[in-house]
């Protein structure tokens, strides 16, 4: 049955790219924009659903982390950890971690959820070192998770060793890898709960008989301490920083129909939210986003039907779309179909280019119609 559906599918692709029609001559009219660049080493931006690439500057420079490694970190806890689950502080997550803590006690019970938040909001290495152990079974198990996890999301610059962020001269990511972990990450309502929550309090524990008042690091989101970058469209992030690594900051923001992942490594405060801030606004000034189930649903080509069998139909994935230059119609775009032979629910994948850069992707799904 695979084998007869991907004969299918292979006959379908031709009819499915007269669908997306090519028009180079269009191509040629709009370039894509140019910021210029930025104070920080290396930064990108990218556009969360489509995975389009609107601007980069050193994208694949392998840079020290800082913090902003602790995305991964949620990212592994979310999909393989329960909320609910109680984490015990062991003296290693209390006394082999140092800089930015909640200063748990050794024996100290919090719940896996209670630990997210005060990572991500407080930058608390001991609850991440705490994470590794209790999502991993060993910390050193944890560690090779993450770099699993680092290459099945296409990362080719990465490699941790530790779940924090403190420096090694052998834990370096790029931003083009970091924007990769965070689009994955964000992909979870709970890390976007999490990423974009302000203020959170933590109970009474049973080392602790006070509560603990946490707020937000990231300064476009919260004005954290006494400077602020108050940024309307932030809706999360992580920051970032060691005297090796400069200011890192990671951040997700939403205007309209787009959802913006900005990475910026190894600046000089306050250069990291600056350029954030101004590369947030250049590429919501100068992309549009067009769903691409907008343009399959819609005159001739209202359904795809099924070109080769009458028992299998093709559509799809809703949702999906492409990110280009103000000015690109969707026409301008070439398209390309390759075959997913070893994945149970697609049936293939349809990518979308436009002056030669990757602007977006779907996937094609197959259903009987018996």
């Amino acid at each position: 049955m695979k084998n007869k559906l991907l004969s299918i599918i292979s006959a379908s692709f031709i009819c499915l790219c007269s669908i997306f029609p090519s028009n180079a001559a269009f191509a040629d009219e709009v370039s894509y924009p140019d910021y210029g660049s930025t104070a920080s080493t290396a930064a990108i931006v990218m556009e969360a659903s489509s995975g389009s690439i609107l601007f980069s500057q050193a994208a694949n420079k392998e840079l020290y982390p800082a913090s902003i490694t602790k995305i991964m970190t949620a990212y592994l806890a979310i999909k393989y950890g329960n909320f609910k689950d109680i984490v015990t502080f062991s003296e290693d997550a209390v006394y082999k971690t140092e800089g930015s803590s909640i200063l748990r006690d050794v024996g100290e019970e919090l719940t896996l959820e209670e630990c997210l938040y005060a990572m991500m909001l407080e930058s608390a290495n001991d609850c991440a070192y705490a994470i590794a152990e209790h999502v991993g079974g060993t910390y050193d198990h944890f560690i090779e998770m993450m770099n699993e996890a680092a290459t099945e999301l296409g990362c080719t610059h990465t490699h941790f060793t530790n779940p924090h962020g403190l420096p090694d001269e052998d834990h370096y990511t790029s931003v083009h890898d970091m924007a990769l972990i965070a689009q994955a990450a964000y992909e979870s309502e709970a890390f976007r709960i999490i990423t974009g929550t302000k203020e959170y309090v933590l109970r009474k524990t049973n080392k602790h008989n006070q509560k603990l008042y946490m707020h937000n690091h990231h300064a476009m989101l919260y004005p954290y301490r006494t400077y602020s970058y108050l940024y309307d469209y932030c809706v999360g992030g992580k920051t970032g920083y060691t005297v090796a690594a400069g200011s890192t900051l990671v951040t997700f923001a939403k205007h309209n129909d787009m959802t913006l992942i900005c990475v910026t490594m190894n600046a000089t405060p306050p250069n990291h939210y600056l350029d954030t801030t101004s590369l947030l606004n250049f590429c919501f000034d100068n992309f549009t986003n067009y769903d691409i189930s907008d343009y399959v649903t819609s005159g001739n080509t209202s359904k795809i039907a099924s070109y080769a069998s009458t028992d299998e139909y093709l559509s799809l994935d809703e949702g999906s779309c492409v990110t280009v230059p103000n000015g690109v119609d969707f026409s301008d775009l070439t398209s390309e179909v390759s075959s997913i032979s070893d994945s149970s629910d697609s049936a293939g994948v349809i990518t979308y280019y436009y002056d030669d850069k990757v602007v977006g992707s779907a996937k094609i799904k197959s259903s009987s119609t018996e």
